[in-house]
């Protein structure tokens, strides 16, 4: 039992000043500063809230923005090849490739333009070309020909089914495509953009024209209002390339004619670039006061 004078020394002493300032000194109501701050501005939000239902939004182009020619700076074709072999110097002439760049007057939400071509002098020519028709028909004779690398029926659909796609293009031969279609090969070489089909001209009844048009042959698409294809290898001659610009141009000219009347599409810029070099903008001449002969131009 403990003593009295224990008792008394303990009921003596003052209270902790943790109690004491908890009971006697703090408010029974705590505001923190993270409560007292509820705008760091200052401001009512609702104010620029008001401001901004005011203000009328601006309308989206419906055409793609177009720059003004005038003042830009344009050169003559073989001013243009002069200045892009500078940016290639040291590159395999058939390593680096001329680009031509159409620039279109378009809607944003029209039809698109889009075909194959094969230019006066190809670009590509190790293009591999799969052709499904018998292997021992009058086809298969006429496709081997013109240049197809594979040629038959079953052989391939067995060969894709198992993963092996050693062809850039495909042609179907118009007796086959029944057969190609019950292989069921579209989940494989649709997503590759290989399954033939009448709407893009790979199901036709001569393949060997077809081949021999494929073989060089460049697609080229319409893409936020630029056509662009491949024009040329850089040890081509200035009277190749002009050649095959001129090919280019017209064939966008006719695809473009033959939309509807309602589409307004028309070339807005001709720009000339190359793997490794800028884009130079075309004035349409095919040399200048100060080029240099086509002779000089020819050496690499």
């Amino acid at each position: 039992m403990a003593s009295a004078k224990h008792c008394i020394t303990h009921l003596g002493r003052k209270p902790s000043a943790t109690l004491f300032y908890s009971r006697h000194l703090l408010p029974q109501q705590v505001f923190l500063p993270f409560q007292q701050v509820r705008f760091a501005s200052g401001e009512n939000p609702q104010k620029h809230k008001k401001k901004d239902v005011g203000k009328k939004k601006r309308k989206a182009r419906a055409t793609f923005k177009q720059y003004d020619l005038k003042d830009a700076e344009q050169f003559a074709l073989c001013d243009a090849m002069r200045y892009i072999r500078a940016f290639e110097v040291g590159r395999p002439p058939t390593s680096a490739k001329y680009e031509m760049h159409l620039k279109l007057r378009t809607q944003k939400n029209g039809p698109s333009v889009r075909n194959r071509l094969r230019l006066p002098h190809p670009v590509k020519t190790d293009t591999r070309i799969c052709v499904i028709c018998p292997s021992d028909s009058k086809h298969a004779q006429a496709a081997r020909r013109a240049g197809a690398t594979l040629v038959g029926e079953e052989e391939i659909f067995d060969a894709v089914k198992s993963g092996r796609i050693e062809f850039d293009r495909c042609i179907c031969q118009k007796d086959s495509l029944q057969k190609l279609n019950k292989a069921a090969l579209g989940r494989v070489l649709g997503p590759r953009g290989l399954m033939p089909s009448a709407k893009m001209g790979t199901v036709v009844k001569d393949v060997g024209a077809s081949v021999k048009e494929m073989v060089g042959g460049s697609e080229y698409r319409e893409r936020l209002g630029v056509v662009r294809m491949a024009v040329g290898q850089l040890g081509f001659t200035p009277e190749e390339m002009q050649r095959n610009i001129r090919a280019f141009v017209e064939n966008v000219k006719k695809d473009m004619a033959q939309l509807s009347d309602n589409i307004s599409k028309d070339i807005h810029e001709v720009v000339l670039s190359s793997t490794n070099a800028p884009g130079f903008s075309l004035n349409g001449d095919f040399r200048g006061p100060g080029s240099l002969t086509t002779k000089e131009l020819s050496v690499l």
